[in-house]
């Protein structure tokens, strides 16, 4: 499930990305990832992710992608975990990178997605970024997240 806040769909409308495109891609990238259990989404602001950067990983700033796994009980409740993803981030960075926002939204998901799946690329010994890399190429993105800022990533599993 993808919750879009108001003031997101407001400011960036249904041109730049739909709900239901980016539903179908989180589930192929839980089907290749080999995720287990539902995810739900939040399509957020900088404002909202700083708050959340804030109290779940100590740290005061914005940033793309936080993931929020379900633990030992996600086997019952069917819930593989939770992302919050800055849509305003996502777009800063697709502008820098020359690419469309809903191509960046894909490869925050998909990183998301293999963070809940029990991958960290701040502790492995390159474990995640090699998954990343098959995993975008069988999803045809373009480029990774691990790979494009070449191990250094500023949002994590809190």
């Amino acid at each position: 499930m993808i919750l879009v806040e108001p003031a997101i769909r407001a400011q960036y409308g249904r041109s730049d990305f739909t709900k239901k495109d980016l539903e179908t891609f989180l589930a192929q990238a839980r089907r290749a990832a080999g995720l287990a259990g539902a995810v739900s989404v939040l399509l957020t602001g900088d404002a909202e992710i700083q708050r959340l950067n804030r109290e779940f990983r100590g740290k005061n700033k914005p940033t793309d992608v936080l993931s929020f796994p379900a633990g030992e009980n996600a086997g019952r409740s069917r819930t593989a975990g939770d992302l919050a993803i800055s849509v305003e981030t996502a777009s800063h960075a697709a502008q820098r990178l020359g690419h469309a926002l809903v191509l960046e939204l894909k490869v925050l998901l998909l990183h998301g997605t293999l963070h809940l799946a029990g991958y960290d690329h701040e502790t492995d010994s390159g474990e995640m970024a090699r998954k990343e890399e098959t995993l975008r190429r069988k999803l045809g993105l373009a480029q990774g997240l691990i790979a494009r800022t070449n191990g250094h990533h500023r949002g994590r599993k809190p």
